[in-house]
């Protein structure tokens, strides 16, 4: 937001966690295996992901590099692509356009395009939202998710709303549930607070991958002590 990169709990109350450039450029340092950059604001704003930034991010890294917020067309797939993005993650655009999805698969891979799934829980079911979290719609998590892969999502951003930026632990139940329906690669978002957060979603076969934030951004866990940490317990990491 407004070039920062900011962190808050459910979506709201943001605050500033620092320089994108120099935080990218930290965690590739530390060994992070991917980097996940989503203009948060782009959608509401109904403006384009910030492609300078982007391309500043990119020109440090050297690890695979998802990009979204503001995706609404298989041109700013490419902007995005060109700039130095890996992948692209579709979210608002794919959920009032879902044919965007395989449009942008058929022109870069399926290995391309990621859909982020912001979900919360209402009235016993997992609802998938738009614009940010501001929106809900009518999708459940669960057919949305076989939706997604069957038009061509190469990976699903599975993030709980209600679990966001808590530190009280990943969604398991969905988050397996959601691994279970699809095929395709899982990433949990939400909740990690500490490693035993991170080994309970790996030993419960809940996710293929874990992303986290605040932890990282704030410096409350090291992400070369994660991995170890994990490797000790036998869970298979990249050192």
């Amino acid at each position: 937001m407004n070039g920062r990169t900011v962190k808050g709990v459910n979506f709201v109350d943001l605050v500033d966690a620092g320089d994108p450039v120099e935080l990218a450029r930290a965690y590739v340092e530390q060994g992070a295996d991917e980097l996940v950059f989503l203009d948060i604001s782009a959608t509401l704003e109904t403006r384009g992901t910030l492609i300078h930034l982007v391309r500043r991010i990119a020109e440090v890294i050297n690890i695979p590099f998802i990009v979204g917020g503001g995706v609404r067309s298989v041109e700013d797939a490419r902007d995005l692509l060109g700039a130095g993005a890996d992948k692209v993650a579709l979210n608002s655009a794919a959920i009032s356009n879902p044919g965007l999805i395989g449009e942008i698969a058929a022109q870069f891979g399926s290995q391309c395009v990621v859909v982020a799934m912001d979900i919360r829980q209402s009235s016993g079911r997992w609802m998938v939202h738009s614009h940010g979290g501001t929106k809900p719609t009518d999708l459940e998590a669960e057919a949305w998710a076989l939706e997604v892969e069957k038009r061509g999502a190469g990976e699903i951003l599975l993030t709980s709303m209600d679990h966001d930026g808590t530190k009280a632990g990943f969604a398991l139940e969905i988050t397996r549930k959601i691994s279970q329906y699809a095929s395709i690669p899982v990433i949990a978002s939400g909740g990690a607070g500490n490693v035993e957060h991170f080994h309970d979603l790996f030993a419960s076969n809940s996710a293929d991958a874990a992303l986290a934030a605040s932890i990282f951004h704030f410096h409350e866990v090291a992400i070369p002590d994660l991995k170890k940490s994990l490797l000790a317990a036998q869970i298979s990491v990249r050192l």
